[in-house]
């Protein structure tokens, strides 16, 4: 069985919403997950798993990543996940000219690791609504497509 994991880092609840429904819907797909407060994890964890996911909120005005999350941040550009699919979802604010640019920033980071990127990126204004549901849906597709063109 394929396993995802999603490491995610939440102020509100907004963004571990998100890496919620993200897991419910990989479950809907056959997809063990497991979901985990970043300060809680460490990059290397993604080494057992096949989809490597992270779900950020983005701080501030000048689009920031969030403090807890840094380190995580940091460490990932450090394992090699040559294999993996990776992909980022998360949510912000569009009041803010930097909106969701954690996403970027860990997509970034991610494409220092080896990993093949799964899905676009999904960003979120403040918590999930229908239409963000749907992009989460399109992105896990995207994922589970992508993972099944690598092994097959």
């Amino acid at each position: 069985m394929t396993q995802a994991l999603i490491v995610y880092a939440s102020l509100t609840g907004n963004t571990e919403e998100i890496a919620d429904i993200t897991a419910e819907i990989f479950e809907e797909h056959g997809v063990d997950v497991d979901i985990v407060e970043c300060v809680q994890a460490d990059p290397a964890d993604y080494e057992d798993y096949d989809y490597c996911i992270v779900a950020s909120y983005t701080y501030g005005v000048d689009g920031d990543l969030p403090d807890e999350i840094v380190d995580f941040y940091e460490e990932l550009e450090e394992i090699d996940l040559t294999g993996k699919i990776y992909g980022v979802v998360g949510s912000g604010d569009t009041f803010y000219e930097q909106f969701c640019t954690a996403v970027d920033d860990f997509e970034q980071q991610f494409e220092k690791t080896g990993a093949k990127k799964g899905a676009t990126g999904v960003k979120v204004d403040l918590d999930a609504e229908e239409e963000d549901v749907e992009n989460l849906r399109r992105f896990v597709k995207g994922m589970i497509e992508t993972h099944d063109s690598t092994v097959g």
